[in-house]
């Protein structure tokens, strides 16, 4: 499958997931294990970008009136500590606008590359990522970010059932829980590889070079 089918998909490396003062600091979570796949996510980007393959990026993030925020997961926040809207050191937690809304400067999208804001974990809810995809006629998602858990890991699951060919790239995920880090790559194979495959950084970069 040539490159030209493929895409690099990273999901919320956000400033709220990623820096102290955001949503998962607030509530707690261990922020040096969610920013250990920067430096892979990096690698996978420069040499998508090299070989003239899609790259899409998300972020998870509500309107300021909370329209779009379920009423149970505004609540699942508040229990978590960290209520969604409420005001922190970046801005409104998780609020589309906000400082801490946006995208690490590690990993900024360059302008010609599309940015989904979602409402849910994953990434084709409410979104227009499908059909993005169908505009450049992506058949293979390469999909890395954080949490592996839960945006990345459902966004993988829709992508299976919207019927795309995919590879979640292990070393370029992250989570603050690293038994769930680790189910959550086990669960890829199972059944004959029901939710696609796992690559490391290096394999998949391998396969951005050489893929017919």
């Amino acid at each position: 499958m040539s490159n030209q089918f493929s895409a690099l998909i990273v999901i919320d490396m956000q400033r709220d997931f990623l820096d102290l003062g955001g949503y998962a600091a607030t509530a707690g979570m261990d922020i040096s294990a969610l920013r250990r796949p920067i430096p892979f996510i990096r690698e996978l980007l420069g040499h998508a970008r090299s070989n003239g393959m899609l790259v899409v990026h998300t972020r998870e993030g509500h309107r300021p009136d909370l329209s779009d925020c379920p009423s149970a997961k505004l609540s699942r926040s508040h229990q978590a500590g960290a209520k969604i809207g409420s005001k922190g050191p970046l801005g409104r937690l998780l609020v589309r606008g906000e400082h801490g809304h946006d995208f690490i400067d590690e990993l900024q999208p360059l302008m010609d590359e599309p940015v989904v804001d979602k409402p849910g974990y994953g990434a084709f809810h409410l979104t227009d990522l499908k059909q993005i995809l169908a505009a450049h006629d992506i058949r293979r998602l390469y999909i890395c970010g954080v949490t592996t858990e839960v945006c990345v890991h459902s966004t993988l699951r829709e992508a299976v059932d919207c019927g795309f060919e995919c590879v979640l790239v292990a070393d370029a995920c992250g989570s603050a829980h690293p038994t769930l880090h680790e189910a959550a790559l086990q669960m890829v194979a199972v059944e004959g590889g029901i939710f696609g495959r796992t690559a490391d950084t290096k394999a998949a970069i391998t396969e951005f070079r050489t893929s017919p």
